[in-house]
């Protein structure tokens, strides 16, 4: 990914808590044909200076073929982004640009097909995105959780390198960034609003 340094994220906390707020991710892999994509959500672990990447996808996906090589994935995470016009600026003699956040992150990603491993993912997914669920599944018949399983194949990804970019004005002047931030604030759709947050919490237009 082209990141200008002033666009590069240095701080680590940054970059996984912005992983583990944006975990719909797009995984890629290399086939014979060319890169394939696959859309799902990804949950990061982060210990000891070193992130693992962790998810499922439906076994009838070709894609989870690609997870037994060993050639390099990118998980790509992508945040809040924004049109910014260029009437937001002192200067008049400036272009429209778009202000955004990801971060892409690299590894050999590993198949998980053992049942345990992949009840273990299931319930982690779960307390994740639906921790009220959770007594009802648990509930389920041992015959359907189990059955369940064996639709899925599960992954797990070592980081081996990690790219965050947040573009978001930090080229600009104090003045022209308080003027985005004041304007992506008062947007009702909430990825641009997001973009304002962003900004702020990057300390810009101050």
């Amino acid at each position: 990914m082209y990141i200008p340094e002033f666009n590069r994220v240095r701080d680590r906390a940054d970059t996984v808590s912005f992983v583990q707020a944006n975990p719909f991710a797009i995984l890629v892999s290399p086939s014979d044909s060319g890169p394939f994509a696959t859309h799902i959500p990804i949950l990061a672990r982060d210990a000891d200076n070193q992130m693992v990447l962790h998810g499922h996808m439906a076994k009838a996906n070709p894609h989870c073929g690609l997870l037994q090589s060993d050639q390099e994935s990118l998980a790509i995470f992508h945040g809040p982004h924004a049109y910014i016009s260029p009437s937001l600026y002192e200067s008049r003699e400036s272009v429209p640009t778009w202000n955004y956040a990801a971060v892409h992150v690299y590894g050999r990603a590993r198949a998980v097909t053992e049942p345990e491993r992949l009840l273990e993912e299931t319930r982690d997914i779960i307390h994740a995105f639906d921790p009220a669920y959770f007594e009802q599944w648990i509930s389920l018949s041992d015959k359907f959780r189990y059955g369940m399983l064996k639709h899925i194949v599960g992954f797990e990804m070592v980081a081996t390198r990690i790219e965050a970019k947040f573009k978001i004005s930090q080229n600009r002047s104090k003045a022209d960034q308080a003027a985005v931030i004041a304007s992506l604030a008062q947007s009702p759709d909430s990825a641009v609003a997001e973009i304002a947050k962003l900004m702020e919490k990057q300390g810009l237009g101050v």
